[in-house]
């Protein structure tokens, strides 16, 4: 390499390369600082008189994979001020050029940093040793937690979001805040107390709009600390939790719905798969226990009573109350949902063998096993031995779907069970169609329907879900008349995840705040 090649790499302000060597795969450079006088630290007077030198490495960007060492020549002055307490002090490199007490040129920094920022301790130091620059993790660490010293104070944040994540799931639980504007995360909190949240808002009173789940926590916090912003419902979990409202609907309903599916008569647990008869022994005892819940309850017992003598929880004793833990046959997703209209059809078409449906759906694309396709045309064929499209071991879940996103299928299943329900259990016509006025309602963007849609759904079986919604009517409107919502939230959530498992038990609140709020 040529000597201005060396020059135009090596070029440092204030430097001069005095020596230049390649060899076991490093390159040695000596060299020293251009200057000829230093002020004193102390005093500030200019010394030009050297008292001794020493040498200083530094490590520099690798040159086409090779290591740089840097040997440097520094000077040690002589102060000639008489009433300064320092004797001599040595010459000062430029803040570009290397820290005070540094072992690396100063050019160094920003590719550390940006490493781990992006993998962290010990992933970031195995990167580094394959760049040539082998800094430890404890060094990736140091510099994530010094941060960067260049960069500019954002400005402050006017419409934020607001959101938990589990520090240890079901235990403890932290609280992000994100600038949707900028969308950039502004901070993280150690916990979701209300306390801690309201002295964050308190200390930015600049906030106008919050976006926030449907929790009582965040919402009573901002009511007290920023009673100025506009509260804005989480519209994702809006939707969720009609579902969820409409699958309990369903679930409070499933002894009229079983009958009624069940032409032939009760269930003969002869005719279930092992799967299925695992189940149904598994709702016996439920039924029992429900039984008795429910005996206790007409008795005039409290839940908390109840909870102590008969060892459930709270929540499980509101739903059998409720009347939402009779489904005996709990569905699972399966890989067939999605193929479920191409089997119908091919069964239609005569085709009765599971490998040969296997094998049709396998061209089409399916990436399922033959064994699910297998078990899906027996319990078919059992169905139709017994006369019945096997809506007897039908779940709530299954039900739900087939009265709301699956309507418009066709297939027979779906038509036979809401052809039923439409004969049977007329309330939950009437749940499903404010159901999808709620749908409607989130959808155009006029807040001027919620009212009605409240005074409607509270004559309904999602009674209960029209109260929580009327109850927090302010931020559910702004849900529907703004573009604001946590989708950021929730999207920077799923990053936290992935950089706290990275982290293994490294993950605190300093090195988190780092690497998710740092810009890579």
């Amino acid at each position: 390499m040529g000597s201005k090649a060396w020059d135009s790499i090596l070029s440092l302000p204030g430097l001069i390369v005095e020596h230049k060597v390649f060899a076991d795969g490093i390159v040695r450079i000596s060299g020293r600082l251009a200057t000829s006088h230093a002020p004193c630290p102390d005093c500030g007077t200019t010394s030009t008189s050297c008292h001794s030198r020493y040498d200083r490495t530094l490590c520099d960007l690798p040159i086409s994979g090779a290591k740089v060492q840097l040997r440097l020549s520094v000077r040690r002055f002589r102060c000639g001020e008489t009433a300064c307490r320092r004797r001599t002090f040595s010459e000062p490199l430029a803040a570009t050029f290397a820290l005070r007490y540094g072992r690396r040129i100063g050019r160094c920094d920003a590719l550390l940093r940006a490493v781990a920022v992006a993998l962290g301790g010990r992933p970031g130091a195995r990167m580094m040793a394959r760049l040539a620059v082998p800094w430890s993790r404890d060094t990736m660490l140091r510099v994530l937690r010094r941060g960067e010293p260049t960069a500019e104070a954002p400005p402050p944040p006017r419409v934020i979001g607001i959101d938990d994540f589990a520090w240890r799931r079901g235990h403890s639980y932290g609280s992000i805040v994100v600038d949707l504007e900028r969308r950039q995360v502004i901070d993280l909190l150690p916990d979701r107390q209300r306390d801690t949240v309201v002295a964050w808002l308190r200390s930015n009173p600049q906030v106008e709009i919050i976006c926030r789940d449907r929790g009582p926590g965040y919402g009573a916090a901002a009511t007290e600390a920023a009673p100025q912003a506009r509260q804005v419902a989480d519209r994702w979990h809006l939707f969720e939790n009609a579902s969820a409202a409409f699958l309990a609907a369903v679930r409070s309903e499933m002894p009229g719905l079983r009958r009624a599916l069940a032409p032939t008569g009760p269930i003969d647990p002869a005719t279930l798969t092992r799967a299925e008869r695992i189940q149904w022994d598994g709702a016996e005892v439920r039924e029992v226990l429900n039984r008795r819940i429910e005996d206790l309850a007409a008795q005039g017992m409290p839940i908390k009573a109840m909870a102590r003598i008969t060892g459930v929880s709270r929540q499980t004793i509101r739903k059998v109350l409720r009347g939402q833990r009779h489904d005996t046959f709990r569905c699972r997703q399966s890989s067939l949902d999605a193929w479920s209209l191409t089997l119908e059809a091919e069964w239609a078409a005569g085709c009765r063998v599971g490998a040969e449906l296997w094998r049709r759906l396998k061209v089409s694309g399916f990436a399922g096993s033959l064994r699910v396709v297998s078990e899906w045309a027996t319990r078919r064929r059992r169905d139709e031995k017994l006369g019945h499209a096997g809506g007897a071991s039908l779940s709530a879940r299954t039900i739900a779907r087939s009265m709301t996103t699956e309507r418009e299928t066709g297939s027979a299943q779906t038509a036979l069970i809401n052809a039923v329900v439409e004969r049977a259990v007329r309330s939950l016509i009437a749940a499903r169609e404010v159901l999808e006025r709620f749908h409607a309602m989130m959808r155009s963007k006029d807040e001027t329907r919620l009212d009605p849609w409240i005074a409607t759904a509270a004559k309904t079986k999602l009674a209960a879900f029209a109260a929580g919604v009327d109850a927090d009517r302010d931020a559910v409107a702004a849900a529907i008349s703004t573009p604001w919502s946590s989708g950021q939230v929730e999207g920077t959530i799923c990053r936290l995840k992935s950089i706290k498992r990275q982290m293994y038990g490294r993950a605190k609140l300093d090195l988190l705040k780092a690497r998710i709020m740092m810009p890579a």
